[in-house]
């Protein structure tokens, strides 16, 4: 417990770069792409399973110099609420998606020395983590920026709660083959405690949009469960306890962020439902 909430502590720092934004942000998500690519990568090995890093990495690279391309980041007027940026967007990232799926394919070709699941592995790779997380530059070339705090609160608040209620409360064990500590009561404590921090939020920063925070606060959590869950039934399979050892109680990138980047694109694609892009 006292390792976890100093590790917690050593990260606060990293809000200021929500706080920033722009390039900043930028920077960060790339860096955690990366790092977490570079995890993940290392556990599929452990089942003689290997994807490729060197593909996963230009791809990454790739997608993030969208940035670059689209202007959303320097352009201080790009809204979604711009039809024409906001499908300048999707269309770039849609090829990039075809892209990184046809590459990882192709590199199966080489049937003597790799299987089907070097090429799959690297297809999970790309889409699970570099673009999950761009997800979150995505929010911060919105009009609702603001929003990229929701995906912390909700992924951190939901964890959280989760933890200190499941610890009090727990009893009856929600996915014991994934994470044997997880009970249904901590669920629930960590939605409501992530929907509630959530609200808090809107009341004091976007209080027109207080009611939409608490739902995305709501929904961000299980996502952020999810995500949790997911990163476990991973571990499980690769047979490691831990994605590294980069964070004194936490593990390593993937095990810090595996929430937030399942709720990027579920707050990301809420905006987009919001501002009315996906009905025109």
């Amino acid at each position: 417990m006292k390792t976890r909430i100093i590790s917690g502590l050593i990260m606060a720092p990293l809000l200021i770069v929500l706080y920033l934004g722009g390039w900043w942000l930028w920077a960060a998500a790339l860096i955690i792409s990366v790092m977490g690519i570079h995890e993940f990568c290392n556990g599929w090995e452990n089942l003689d399973i290997k994807p490729s890093k060197i593909i996963c990495y230009v791809m990454t690279g790739l997608l993030f110099a969208t940035a670059f391309i689209t202007g959303g980041l320097s352009d201080k007027a790009s809204q979604i609420s711009s039809v024409p940026a906001f499908y300048h967007n999707m269309m770039l990232i849609t090829i990039w998606l075809f892209v990184a799926v046809a590459v990882a394919m192709i590199y199966g070709w080489k049937i003597n020395e790799r299987g089907p699941y070097d090429s799959i592995s690297t297809i999970a790779a790309m889409v699970y983590i570099p673009f999950f997380t761009y997800h979150m530059v995505l929010i911060d070339m919105t009009e609702y920026k603001l929003f990229i705090w929701i995906v912390v609160i909700a992924a951190f608040g939901s964890d959280i709660f989760a933890y200190f209620t499941g610890y009090f409360l727990g009893k009856h064990k929600m996915a014991p083959n994934l994470s044997p500590k997880k009970t249904i009561e901590g669920a629930v404590g960590g939605l409501v405690g992530s929907s509630l921090l959530a609200w808090l939020f809107g009341l004091i920063f976007m209080k027109d949009m207080a009611i939409v925070c608490l739902l995305l606060g709501l929904f961000g959590g299980a996502a952020g469960m999810a995500g949790d869950l997911t990163a476990s039934m991973f571990k499980r399979k690769m047979g490691i306890k831990d994605y590294g050892k980069l964070i004194p109680g936490h593990g390593g990138i993937m095990d810090r962020f595996d929430s937030v980047i399942f709720v990027a694109p579920v707050v990301y694609y809420a905006i987009c439902a919001l501002t009315g892009i996906l009905n025109i």
